[in-house]
């Protein structure tokens, strides 16, 4: 048998409170190594002050938490050893270069010379910031900073990121950019953990997502396992003639048919094994069927259900 993925955070029991209000309670969340996990939640839901106990930036009322496999209060340098972060708001010193803000962080972090050079030169050619290398980061454009923020939380080489809200204020494309540096570090055997707004950007990366509502993981799965927890999904079947819309719908009461269209539209949630026994029906009588499509709920869908609140969109 494969022993299981070790694993880069190891959550139990997480609570956390600011003058008497609950910000997290009893928040419970593994996350494999080299995996990307996703936490989303409207805004005050909690996601920052989870970040911030993760890194050792605060502290927990209560629970266990582990990164890296130490514990955040009592080996909090060790953990630091391990992770880099990127908050929402940017690091990056406007006055200084490219290069100097890595520099910087290299001589904060006490790295040899040497190495300072060598990782802050490796990093600009990665984030292609070699362009930008000699300007002031406050003539950078939104993208560009965002990515010399990133790869300045790379200077330390962690094996755990912290993204928090890495990518508000960005446009799509910056966007899509930062999408696939994140998904080159992975390959690399980071582990990233995400928090976002945006639902988007959660599917095209996620391993696994949990949904923080009110300072309680309200629901975490995988994007297909989140998407079958809410209604809507259905399987649309066309027909070639009224005939075999007809037989069609005899077969399967419980569908909506759309005479006009000849079409046919059956409650499901998309599943290999559902679709297999709808498939066979029509099957056994012979029906054919001109077109079929699957039609799942999105995250969106799914956001909403889970916390009354909309999702937050990309800026176009």
């Amino acid at each position: 048998m494969t022993p299981p993925p070790a694993l880069a955070v190891s959550v139990t029991g997480l609570a956390k409170s600011f003058g008497g209000v609950p910000v997290l309670s009893g928040i419970d969340v593994k996350v494999p190594a080299a995996t990307i996990f996703s936490l989303l939640g409207p805004n005050g839901a909690g996601k920052t002050t989870m970040v911030r106990i993760l890194a050792t930036l605060g502290t927990a009322d209560r629970g266990e938490v582990r990164v890296g496999g130490h514990d955040v209060l009592r080996e909090p340098d060790k953990v630091r050893r391990l992770i880099g972060v990127t908050g929402q708001n940017s690091a990056v010193d406007d006055v200084l270069t490219a290069a100097e803000n890595l520099r910087l962080v290299g001589n904060l972090l006490h790295l040899p010379g040497g190495e300072i050079g060598r990782r802050a030169d490796n990093l600009l050619k990665r984030f292609d910031l070699t362009a930008a290398a000699g300007k002031r980061a406050g003539a950078l454009s939104g993208g560009t900073r965002r990515r010399l923020d990133l790869a300045m939380s790379l200077m330390g080489d962690p094996r755990i990121l912290f993204l928090d809200e890495p990518t508000t204020g960005l446009d799509p494309r910056s966007r899509r950019e930062l999408w696939a540096v994140i998904r080159d570090l992975v390959a690399g055997g980071v582990t990233i953990f995400l928090t976002t707004q945006y639902l988007e950007e959660a599917d095209q990366l996620a391993d696994r997502i949990a949904v923080l509502d009110g300072g309680k993981i309200v629901a975490e799965g995988t994007p297909a396992e989140l998407k079958q927890l809410v209604p809507g999904g259905h399987v649309r079947l066309t027909f070639t003639d009224s005939a075999g819309l007809a037989a069609a719908s005899r077969a399967v009461p419980a569908a909506e048919v759309d005479a006009g269209e000849l079409a046919l539209r059956v409650p499901s949630d998309g599943s290999a094994e559902q679709l297999s026994r709808l498939l066979g029906r029509f099957a056994e009588d012979a029906i054919a069927i001109g077109e079929l499509t699957i039609h799942t709920p999105d995250l969106d869908d799914v956001f909403f259900a889970l916390t009354g609140a909309p999702a937050a969109k990309e800026t176009r």
